[in-house]
């Protein structure tokens, strides 16, 4: 196997990508229903979670996400934006709040979980490349 084919495969595919962003929504979803004393229950958390996995989608779309998959600044961070955004739109839409804390927690939360795997990956790959 050439070096550059071992370097290919260890950075994730797109839907593994996807499937990264979608678990670490539910995450966040998930860590901020506890934080503020709510059921965790598959309904409560799919309630708060969705206009988020709506605006990942989304980002994923609009980006064309799946050309750079693990890339931290142009998809990552561009996807937390975009899923923010579109989220907190949906949540007033449909009848939700969108406080000022929130959307600073948001934003700091998906901007790390939807960056933060890829830098992590980033770093990963980078040495595997040099061997």
């Amino acid at each position: 196997m050439t070096e550059a084919a071992s370097v290919r495969r260890s950075v994730p595919s797109w839907p593994w990508a996807l499937g990264i962003d979608a678990v670490l929504v539910i995450v966040f979803a998930v860590i901020g229903r506890a934080s503020h004393e709510r059921a965790v229950d598959a309904l409560g958390v799919l309630e708060t979670a969705w206009p988020f996995l709506v605006g990942l989608a989304a980002g994923w779309l609009v980006l064309r996400a799946w050309r750079a998959p693990a890339a931290p600044v142009r998809t990552g961070v561009l996807l937390a934006v975009v899923t923010v955004v579109l989220g907190m739109i949906l949540r007033v839409v449909s009848g939700g709040t969108t406080a000022v804390a929130f959307i600073i927690v948001a934003t700091v939360s998906l901007l790390v979980f939807l960056g933060g795997w890829r830098a992590i990956a980033a770093l990963v790959v980078r040495p595997r490349a040099h061997r």
